[in-house]
């Protein structure tokens, strides 16, 4: 293997060490990928930084015997900061850097630069049993759901990360909306969405927000802008789902037939299990008419039209607590119910991966998980 060869090895078993690792496969699509995101002189310096955000002066301590200029160091991060494939912040006048998962991350940096290509070597990544592995054996994961704003009750006392409109009334910085990949990703393969046609409906706040400013993503939209596409959203029957801390940096809107995370979801025997959520549906038998709404609106099939009665009835196991069969039910028969084990996410990304780091699962623990899913349990 030569030496532009082995960076990329090199930087693959460097991403794997963090707190969403990046496993190798037999087929090496993972390497494939890598070189579609960075130039060997990149993938060097990109085994410099960490998931935890590093300031650029530290990373330069790291590169400095190279010779490389200072300026020519944050250059290059730039670059890779507007090709989506690493992260950025600023504290108080101090530039920070920092790598980002293939997804949420990578992947989704690549929106606006599609090739049929990319989309191969992903799909034969990401249908990889180790990526799989990795994926679901998080602590914690990296999305949760939270409701439709039709759907909250007053009597509900929703935090403000837990409600589209009150991350949107909140956000002191940018909203920039992007268009889904999932979606744009199926349209290029002949495969429309079946429950809208607009792209652009995925927002991003904060940091995430000022990244697509500077890499060129997206556009950016004023509050207003931003309660209507939310409110077209939950028109369309979209799942919400949100970045899983209380400082929120996306806001995804997703359709059972494009999304990624919703079809693994439809895969899984006992898919909550896997998934952050602090509801459920719940169906009044007196107040049902049998209509069958529910089920048409429902994204992950967790509702079915009962032989005996004819009324929906709710499986536990996969509701993810959206809320669109409430908004959509009309006589009123479903509303939220609120576990009673109240998730409350971690306060920002940061917190979020140090979470996911510290209780990364040992092969034993992956082991074990993988008993789960052939066992249903």
């Amino acid at each position: 293997m030569d030496k532009k060869e082995q960076v990329y090895r090199d930087l693959q078993k460097h991403l794997d060490k963090q707190a969403v690792g990046y496993p190798s496969t037999k087929s090496g699509a993972e390497i494939r990928l890598l070189k579609r995101f960075f130039t060997p002189e990149e993938a060097l310096l990109a085994i410099h930084l960490n998931y935890k955000p590093r300031a650029a002066g530290e990373i330069y301590e790291t590169v400095k015997e190279t010779g490389k200029p200072f300026d020519d160091m944050v250059n290059m991060l730039d670059r890779m900061v507007k090709n989506g494939v690493i992260g950025h912040m600023e504290k108080g006048g101090t530039r920070y850097f920092y790598t980002l998962p293939l997804v949420i991350g990578m992947f989704e940096g690549q929106v606006y630069n599609l090739t049929p290509e990319f989309i191969t070597d992903v799909r034969e990544y990401i249908s990889d049993k180790a990526f799989g592995l990795e994926f679901l054996s998080t602590e914690l994961p990296q999305m949760r759901t939270i409701p439709v704003g039709k759907s909250i009750r007053q009597e509900h006392h929703v935090a403000t990360y837990d409600q589209l409109i009150g991350i949107i009334e909140e956000t002191d910085g940018p909203i920039v909306i992007n268009e889904c990949i999932c979606r744009k990703i199926e349209a290029m393969g002949g495969n429309p969405c079946q429950k809208t046609s607009r792209l652009e409906t995925c927002m991003a706040f904060g940091n995430i927000a000022k990244n697509c400013v500077q890499a060129g993503m997206g556009r950016v939209i004023g509050k207003e802008e931003a309660r209507d596409i939310a409110g077209q959203n939950e028109s369309d029957g979209l799942v919400l789902q949100p970045s899983n801390t209380r400082k929120v940096d996306f806001v995804c809107a997703c359709c059972g037939c494009c999304c990624g995370m919703l079809r693994l979801h439809r895969m899984l025997a006992k898919p909550v299990n896997f998934w952050s959520t602090s509801y459920y549906a719940a169906v009044n038998p007196g107040d049902c008419t049998g209509c069958g709404a529910c089920v048409d609106r429902c994204q992950v099939n967790a509702l079915r039209i009962g032989k005996s009665l004819g009324i929906p009835g709710v499986n536990p196991d996969r509701c993810i607590g959206c809320g669109n069969c409430v908004s959509s039910c009309p006589s009123g028969a479903i509303c939220l119910v609120k576990k009673e084990e109240e998730t409350i996410p971690p306060v920002d990304s940061e917190d979020l991966y140090d979470t996911i780091m510290a209780n990364k699962k040992t092969t034993l623990r992956k082991t074990r998980l993988v008993a789960r899913l052939i066992l249903k349990k």
